[in-house]
């Protein structure tokens, strides 16, 4: 009897197993569908006339395709009193965003470095400090920026703001690297001391190669929080070196007689799609490392 009862739960497994997968995936198809609608909408009405706008669903396909929306957007939408499009303001996010990741991604490694391997007397206050600085409030370090940034003479400048994200940023970067060399053995920092490496010729021949899981998270961390940031860019910001998330916000809330939804749309999407790039063409390797640091941390 008890043999018969085991054998029918046996051939009961893979039903279940199977309704639980596809139960699985009608879940998560749900909330894709949820989450996806949004953008769904945004590209729909930015690919219709202000005709169809008007005259037709919002959720529903446009009857004819046209990109004038598009080109709106990117060289003829007026933010304020200038009718410049999204362009320019896009370079300035380019020209932010490349440099400041860069920077603090290297600055980040070269800390994680010190305060893992190379031990000295106040490492961990310093690091604790250091983490102190990612839990600070955007607002709360607008006014002491402005004064440093005005001190040194780089207020309403590119530069500027790219020094502005590298400070912000330096704590998480630091994290990131710390706890991903944290793991690697003490003794391999050892051997080359013995054989005679020095140390930067450590961290560049060693410990740099190993580090492009974790190189691959702090870039799409940093990247998509400068690209993505409004605050920084409107209080540190003028005309000329705006980033795209100021220009995104005022052709959305600039009028100039009837309200182009399709360019604002337009617009919308053309602000997002470089972090949507980067998270589509690098999203497993961030998964990965992000991975690989949480074990090895």
């Amino acid at each position: 009897m008890a043999d018969y009862s085991m054998h029918t739960v046996r051939n009961n497994n893979p039903i279940g197993k199977i309704a639980l997968r596809w139960g699985l995936y009608v879940m998560l198809g749900i909330f894709a569908v949820f989450y996806l609608m949004p953008f769904f909408v945004m590209l729909t009405t930015s690919l219709k006339s202000l005709d169809e706008i008007r005259t037709g669903d919002l959720i529903s396909l446009p009857r004819e395709v046209t990109l004038d929306a598009w080109r709106t957007a990117w060289s003829g939408a007026c933010t304020g009193i200038q009718c410049e499009g999204m362009r320019p303001y896009f370079w300035n996010s380019m020209l932010i965003a490349i440099p400041g990741v860069a920077i603090s991604t290297l600055l980040g490694a070269l800390n994680g470095y010190v305060v893992s391997q190379w031990k000295f007397r106040g490492a961990n206050i310093i690091f604790s400090l250091m983490l102190f600085g990612c839990f600070i409030p955007f607002q709360v370090v607008l006014l002491p920026m402005a004064r440093v940034l005005g001190m040194m003479g780089i207020a309403g400048t590119i530069p500027g703001l790219i020094f502005v994200h590298v400070i912000y940023g330096l704590g998480f970067t630091t994290l990131f690297f710390r706890n991903y060399y944290v793991s690697i053995p003490s003794e391999l920092t050892k051997a080359a001391k013995v054989d005679g490496a020095g140390f930067f010729r450590i961290f560049w021949s060693i410990f740099l190669p190993l580090s492009i899981p974790i190189i691959v998270v702090t870039v799409i961390w940093q990247f998509t929080q400068i690209w993505n940031d409004f605050l920084f860019g409107v209080s540190f910001s003028q005309a000329g070196t705006q980033p795209v998330t100021v220009a995104l916000n005022n052709i959305v809330n600039s009028t100039t007689g009837v309200k182009e939804y399709n360019v604002d749309m337009a617009a919308a999407i053309i602000a997002a799609l470089p972090t949507l790039l980067v998270y589509v063409v690098a999203g497993k390797y961030f998964v990965r490392g992000l991975t690989a640091g949480s074990v090895k941390g």
